[in-house]
């Protein structure tokens, strides 16, 4: 076993490397859910501009940039969820049986992480097949995704591109797509309302002057990326936007 293999199982095998693993991750993924959600709310710019920003997406390095971010993604995301997991069977089988379970100053949310994290887990899966893979949803009355191109104009010359601005209309017209996705963000969030500041205190960035402070930013935080996702699919299901 080489020194880098050997450090990377002391980490493992640590209930401190796992918090690490599981704190830097959790920034990780907690900076792209705002620079997703900024993106995402170019629906309501229009056609064009997501449509802009879907095809550099699609182009950045040769189209070798969303692949590699992707995988950073998904990544990040399994080792969040086995170290969580991990913790979470590390921390039960040391608890003594007849330990009454301290849970009294625990929330809801930090209580069922583990659930929580499996369930979005889950979700990624499922929306990484639905918008990229562009898998399912391609039913009678809907077109069907890798059909929906528009043709635009591109350094004078006429360019015919993915339309992934009308995918996204089109799959949140679905009411089951919609009420997974609400459940899954609302999951989310509450992951992120006890995440966030749970980030900072592993880190060593949480104090006592400072812990109402995080405690507010990250219900905060929460809340923000919560209003920001469902206003999407809320929108076209419920209110019809999109629709010619």
């Amino acid at each position: 076993m080489n020194a880098i293999t050997a450090s990377l199982t002391a980490i493992w095998t640590s209930s401190i490397g796992k918090k690490l693993i599981v704190a830097l991750t959790g920034a990780f993924l907690v900076l792209f859910l705002a620079g997703h959600l900024v993106g995402n709310l170019l629906v309501f710019v229009g056609r064009e501009a997501f449509n802009d920003y879907a095809y550099f997406l699609h182009h950045m390095i040769h189209g070798a940039g969303i692949w590699l971010f992707r995988a950073a993604m998904i990544g990040a995301l399994a080792l969040h969820v086995a170290a969580t997991v991990a913790l979470t069977l590390q921390n039960r089988a040391a608890r003594k049986p007849y330990e009454c379970q301290a849970v009294i100053q625990a929330s809801l949310s930090s209580r069922t992480m583990i659930w929580s994290g499996l369930t979005l887990l889950a979700f990624f899966i499922y929306h990484m097949l639905h918008f990229t893979a562009r898998i399912g949803n391609q039913y009678d009355t809907l077109p069907r995704y890798k059909e929906t191109v528009e043709t635009v104009m591109h350094n004078g010359a006429p360019l015919v591109r993915h339309d992934a601005w009308q995918m996204v209309i089109d799959g949140f017209n679905w009411w089951p797509a919609t009420l997974f996705y609400v459940i899954a963000m609302t999951l989310l969030c509450s992951h992120l309302s006890h995440g966030v500041a749970s980030i900072f205190q592993t880190l060593g960035l949480r104090f006592k002057k400072s812990e109402g402070i995080l405690r507010g930013v990250s219900l905060g935080y929460a809340l923000v990326i919560w209003l920001g996702f469902i206003s999407i699919p809320l929108a076209i299901l419920v209110f019809g936007f999109g629709k010619a």
